[in-house]
């Protein structure tokens, strides 16, 4: 049976990696500060979408009904579930959760409607708790031996900017999204979208340099932030066209990539040269929540477990009983109390090797009854194909 489009099991070695890379994001978090929690996959409607039901994501949750006919939803996100968990925690509330979510969204070969998110968010926050969260995803990505590109912008420039562009209030959102299709489209087609709402003049502006955005008040959350995030010996690179789909956001906004993707960002000058990255890995951002300021990030672990350069390959053993299962057992308890990951299995000597290759393990010890008398166990290391003998 295929799974429903857009959903995909994850076994063996995938699964292993996986696995692997939420340990090491676990463990970042923790060190940083951040401690767990964990929320319902379901809600009521109203309260996933929210107060922004024109966005994207909003729009493509998946919506059901329970048998008391009362519309639910699956969470697309985490996010807005602090408004319900941020109730009554002394500020700042530092807190990471791991899990599914779920979007009724088209998808691709790298786009699924059920991925897993790994989020951070400090609630009561300044600029100081977004560097954090920065540099805690550049220690991340490094562990997993990934480049990263660390992309900010600010929704509150974006506004003065386009306030200074001349383009009308009721404009201002779907310019917003126009501008967040650069690099996604052609450039020429998002020029001609904008035409329509006569704001072609945002993209000449947004390319205006730093004399240009020095003059409005809201660039000085970029600067504060780059000075920030280099107390943490980070690199932050001004892209005015980030824009992040999720309206709630209210001041910095970012967005971390890798290089060696294609892609066609508009970033600033001090970037590296265009065309050399692309995938989202990391994205977030600052917004306001019960009238307390909050700033979070979010890791997409199936685009990074794609990139992850990560050893996942430990030491398996695999005792196969020749007729000597109580032995055997025994033999795998003691090898367990020493740490070592071991599997029993019953049966033939050739079908247990081909067993051992299928599951990757690397030593197979056979206990039988000339073994079990002389308490000598002999090893085959399935990589080389040397055998040696193990005493007991």
């Amino acid at each position: 049976m295929e799974t429903v489009k857009g959903f995909k099991d994850y076994s063996g070695q995938e699964a292993e990696k996986r696995k692997k890379i939420k340990e090491i994001i676990v463990e970042t978090f923790e060190k940083y500060g951040f401690e767990p929690a964990e929320t319902p996959i379901i809600e009521q409607e109203e309260f996933v979408r929210g107060e922004n039901k024109q966005d994207e994501a909003v729009s493509d949750i998946f919506r059901l009904q329970d048998k008391g006919k009362r519309n639910l939803a699956l969470r697309y996100e985490f996010t807005f579930q602090l408004k319900r968990l941020m109730n009554n925690k002394k500020l700042p509330y530092k807190r990471y959760q791991i899990g599914e979510v779920f979007r009724d969204e088209p998808v691709s070969s790298n786009r699924f409607r059920q991925f897993t998110q790994c989020d951070v968010d400090s609630i009561g926050s300044t600029v100081k708790e977004e560097a954090e969260i920065l540099a805690l995803s550049n220690d991340i990505l490094n562990k997993l031996g990934i480049e990263p590109v660390i992309l900010i912008n600010n929704r509150k420039l974006l506004n003065e900017i386009l306030q200074d562009c001349k383009i009308k209030e009721k404009d201002r959102e779907q310019v917003l999204r126009e501008i967040d299709k650069i690099g996604k489209i052609d450039e020429k087609q998002v020029k001609s979208n904008l035409k329509k709402l006569n704001a072609q003049n945002v993209i000449k502006a947004l390319k205006g340099g730093e004399s240009y955005f020095k003059k409005f008040s809201s660039y000085n959350q970029i600067t504060s932030l780059m000075e920030y995030c280099k107390l943490y010996g980070i690199k932050v690179l001004f892209s005015p066209t980030l824009i992040r789909g999720l309206s709630y956001y209210n001041g910095n906004v970012f967005e971390v990539k890798t290089k060696g993707v294609t892609g066609n960002e508009n970033i600033s000058s001090n970037s590296p040269k265009r065309g050399l990255i692309k995938e989202t890995l990391i994205a977030g951002g600052s917004y306001m929540f019960n009238n307390v300021q909050c700033t979070g990030i979010s890791f997409g672990l199936d685009r990074i477990s794609i990139l992850a350069k990560i050893d996942i390959n430990k030491e398996k053993y695999l005792v196969v009983s020749l007729g000597e299962d109580k032995e055997a057992v025994k033999l795998a308890s003691r090898l367990r109390g020493k740490g070592k990951v071991v599997s029993l299995y019953y049966g033939k000597p050739s079908k247990a090797l081909d067993y051992a290759n299928s599951y990757n393990f690397q030593k197979v010890i056979f206990a039988g009854e000339k073994e079990v008398k002389a308490k000598k166990f002999k090893v085959k290391d399935m990589k080389s194909g040397r055998e040696g003998i193990l005493k007991f």
